[in-house]
């Protein structure tokens, strides 16, 4: 089980609130929800042994607490199909980096698999209400999250039948439903990510925000892959 408290704690003791995308994915781990498989390696020969273990393509992105918008800064590599191009795309991320922000602290480059396409790219979100406390967010993800503003809240704690609620309401929902023939994707999956979501954001209150954006979405009976994911801490209360 990870000690999610011992990461949160390390975050707080480095003087940061923004969890890095590992960070984020093991503590999602700890509530049993599929973040990406991972490897942070420092150099060019160790990005393509981790690429080789997982497969091709996969994805290269840089780890730095100071480079939040990673790819603003050039720090990711999408679809990289060889040896050759998992070099290549290593040594231009960190020159990219250090181009961005000469004084980042880099702690290297994040091997990833590539997820392959699905029925649709969502976002699942978790916000801090002053009012009300954490509160749920769902919609259509990637690229169109900020242009279709498609997307449906929840106060937390949500019971299944407010998660299958959520889903339902964006205007996006026939395209998970099967829309004119195509494969229903696979509803399940998304409410059992809403309601573990809705778990750790009670049980961990120093979490003020969480994004997971694209979380890709397959057919029915084939899951979901959670292809980037963020945690912000609260500011820290000094004692």
């Amino acid at each position: 089980m990870t000690d999610i408290k011992k990461i949160i704690q390390n975050a707080y003791n480095e003087n940061r609130t923004g969890l890095l995308e590992h960070e984020s994915i093991e503590i999602l781990a700890a509530y049993e929800i599929p973040g990406n498989k991972y490897k942070i390696v420092s150099s060019p020969e160790e990005a393509v042994a981790a690429a080789k273990e997982m497969g091709y393509p996969v994805v290269a992105k840089i780890v730095s607490p100071d480079i939040l918008h990673k790819t603003d800064a050039g720090g990711v590599k999408l679809n990289l199909k060889s040896d050759d191009e998992v070099k290549s795309a290593f040594n231009e991320i960190m020159n990219n980096a250090k181009k961005y922000k000469s004084d980042a602290k880099i702690i290297g480059v994040n091997i990833q698999p590539f997820a392959k396409e699905g029925i649709a790219e969502l976002i699942i979100g978790m916000t801090t209400d002053p009012q009300f406390g954490p509160a749920l967010m769902f919609g259509l993800g990637g690229i169109f999250v900020e242009i279709y503003k498609d997307v449906s809240f929840r106060v937390c704690p949500i019971t299944e039948y407010d998660a299958n609620e959520m889903i339902r309401e964006i205007k996006a929902f026939p395209i998970l439903d099967g829309f004119r023939g195509r494969p229903k994707a696979d509803i399940d999956t998304l409410v059992e990510i809403l309601l573990k979501i809705s778990k750790l954001a009670m049980e961990n209150p120093e979490i003020d925000q969480l994004d997971l954006n694209p979380v890709i979405i397959y057919e029915k009976g084939k899951g979901a892959a959670i292809v980037d994911a963020r945690i912000i801490l609260k500011e820290k209360k000094e004692e």
